[in-house]
């Protein structure tokens, strides 16, 4: 998938140089450590940036998935109401043939690639994201040695103490219990906003519609992948035929499998453009959207949370309006508590607010940049298809004056 650049930094007065502030980050040069089940694969991350809070303007660091669940772990927990961007999901994993089908396939050329890929993606969202670049937990990831690393995956707590089918677990739980508020089978307190809703039902269908739209692309891969298998298949028949015919008949017959080896070598090309920037595009914002709808939960939560307390405070009013006047010695602790009670509910409500007005800032960011990438990766996907189809047509065509000149002899 073709990036656009990104330069979307704060502006900083304390920049070291003249030039605008930038932050760029690089996932390169993947290679697999261990062996067995404690096997992965490491990267190399090199950033490049002027901004002060860096440690010099390059620093290259290296890095497992783990970590980059890390980070995304982290910025989930504390940016609530942004859209964290998605990581590329791990090995499938079931029964013992399909799992030790998925670990060899976890080290071929062509996973490792995607993997890097779509974590070159994920980083750099981040650091082109206004607020998510200047995240701690960012800068952490992209200066800190192995070791200091380590120690900060290790000495995590509560949510960021858990294991990564852990926490993918507690996200497919939010997904569903989201998934349920939207479809009717459960009714909590639940927001009454027109617009809201219209964003949800956006949301769910966007995902379908993706979801489609990426299941028949892999058909496409695997189509054009197969139909050039059989033509290589074919060229080879076609050659041992021609060593069997005459001079005239044998060498078309041998150009006819030359060509159909060519054009096979071709489709496995295009088949593999369209894996890395047609089907590969479309399956990172179906992930994309499923980071939107943990939001959705995080939005409703916050809302339930906000009502809850202002449900409780009506409730601990009443209860201290009797004692005040029965004259009770528990007055002074109820109110106390009344007034603890109305800090909760006040935090409850910035705190909603904050996240629908972060989530209405990050739809149109959203919206704008699936725009962009998805039309990028149509447009893609046509290139590659006119250009397939040129060099299909060209090679039968410059085949035909020969096999029509056998045919009439």
């Amino acid at each position: 998938m073709q990036q656009r650049s990104f330069s979307g930094v704060s502006q900083s007065p304390r920049s070291p140089s003249k030039q605008p502030p930038y932050l760029a980050v690089s996932v390169t040069d993947p290679a697999k450590m261990g062996n067995g089940v404690q096997a992965y694969i490491s990267y190399k991350v090199i950033t490049k940036t002027n901004l002060p809070e860096y440690q010099g303007l390059e620093k290259i660091v290296i890095r497992r998935y783990s970590d980059f669940v890390w980070l995304r772990d982290r910025l989930f927990e504390k940016y609530k109401g942004i859209f964290i961007p998605p990581l590329p999901e791990k090995s499938t994993v079931g029964t013992n043939k399909a799992l030790s089908c998925a670990e060899k396939f976890r080290f071929t050329a062509e996973f490792i690639e995607m993997r890097r890929q779509a974590l070159d993606i994920f980083v750099n969202r981040i650091a082109s994201h206004h607020e998510l670049q200047q995240s701690e937990d960012l800068r952490i990831f992209l200066q800190a040695d192995e070791q200091t690393m380590e120690r900060a995956r290790s000495q995590e707590t509560g949510i960021f103490k858990k294991k990564p089918a852990d926490l993918m677990q507690i996200f497919k739980d939010v997904q569903s219990r989201v998934s349920d508020v939207v479809l009717g089978k459960e009714k909590p307190v639940e927001e009454s906003n027109p617009d809201y809703e219209k964003l949800k039902r956006y949301v769910f269908e966007l995902e379908d519609h993706l979801a489609e739209a990426q299941k028949h692309a892999y058909r496409l891969v695997k189509r054009h992948r197969e139909l050039g298998q059989s033509l290589s298949d074919f060229g080879r028949a076609v050659k041992l035929l021609g060593a069997c015919e005459g001079e005239a008949l044998g060498k078309a017959f041998s150009e006819l499998g030359t060509k159909s080896e060519m054009l096979s070598v071709k489709l496995q090309k295009e088949a593999q453009h369209l894996l890395m920037n047609f089907e590969e595009p479309l399956k990172d914002y179906v992930r994309a959207v499923h980071s939107v709808k943990g939001t959705i939960a995080e939005r409703a939560a916050a809302f339930r949370q906000h009502c809850d307390l202002a449900e409780t405070i009506k409730l601990k009013e009443i209860d201290l309006n009797k004692l005040r006047l029965t004259r009770s010695e528990r007055t002074v602790d109820a109110e106390h508590e009344y007034e603890e009670l109305k800090a909760d509910g006040e935090e409850a409500r910035r705190r909603f607010e904050m996240i629908v007005r972060l989530m209405n800032e990050e739809m149109v960011r959203f919206q704008e940049e699936k725009t962009l990438d998805v039309g990028l990766a149509f447009h893609e996907f046509a290139k590659g298809q006119s250009r397939l189809a040129n060099a299909i047509a060209d090679a039968w065509r410059s085949l035909l004056p020969k096999l029509e000149a056998c045919s009439s002899s």
